[in-house]
This record gives structure tokens, C-alpha cells and sequence, in this order.
């Protein structure tokens, strides 16, 4: 059993900027990544980034890709999620999953409690 604890997030301008914080009591050999996911009020759960425990692939959907940036301390089992030039559309609950790396939410074993995320214009 992996327990997933996220921080950070809050109310913020757009333009502005946060940092996600996910904090893992553990790894799983099952589950050898940590996504972040957001889902807004009224919309499905979408995958917004990936990264593995090992090497340096990493993997956005295409309306984070150069604002967001995931990444890793793994001496702490944390995984981190820097969001800049945050828009409206932005807003959700930002959630950390460890799974296998897909961008499926299906395909992740844990997840957080989530963090809500709201940006103002």
C-alpha cells in the first residue's frame, strides 16, 4: 500500500505561479512512475504529467507542455509539479497518482487526496 500526500496548492492570479507537491510513504514495483492529473467541475479526470522514479523521461499533455514542469527528489519519495504562466483553465483538483507511466488514469494504482488549484483572472 502506497500512501500519496499532496500540498500546494491555492488561489493564485493568472500569469502567476504554484508548486505541487506529492509526498510518497513508498514505491511500488508495480507502479514505477508518479502522475499528476487535475479534474475541473464538471469535467472528466485528465492527465497532466509523468515521470519515472529512474531515469529522466518526462511527459505533458500538450496544454502544460513549456508552463509545467515535473519532477523528482528521490531521496524523499517526493514528486513535484511547478506550474508557471498559470491560466484560468488551469483551475482543478490536481491529483498524484503512482501507476505505470500512462497517461490512463485507469492505469494507476494510488492516488491522493488532491490539491485544489485556482487561478483568477
Amino acid at each position: 500500500q502506497v500512501q500519496l500526500v499532496e500540498s500546494g496548492g491555492g488561489l493564485v492570479q493568472a500569469g502567476g505561479s504554484l508548486r505541487l507537491s506529492c509526498a510518497a510513504s513508498g514505491r511500488s514495483s508495480r507502479n514505477p512512475a508518479m502522475g499528476w492529473f487535475r479534474q475541473a467541475p464538471g469535467k472528466e479526470r485528465e492527465f497532466v504529467a509523468r515521470i519515472y522514479w529512474s531515469g529522466i523521461s518526462t511527459y505533458y499533455t500538450d496544454s502544460v507542455k513549456g508552463r509545467f514542469t515535473i519532477s523528482r527528489d528521490n531521496a524523499k519519495n517526493t514528486v513535484y509539479l511547478q506550474m508557471n504562466s498559470l491560466k484560468p483553465e488551469d483551475t482543478a483538483v490536481y491529483y498524484c497518482a503512482a501507476g505505470d507511466g500512462s497517461s490512463r488514469s485507469s492505469r494507476y494504482e494510488y492516488w491522493g487526496q488532491g490539491t485544489q488549484v485556482t487561478v483568477s483572472s
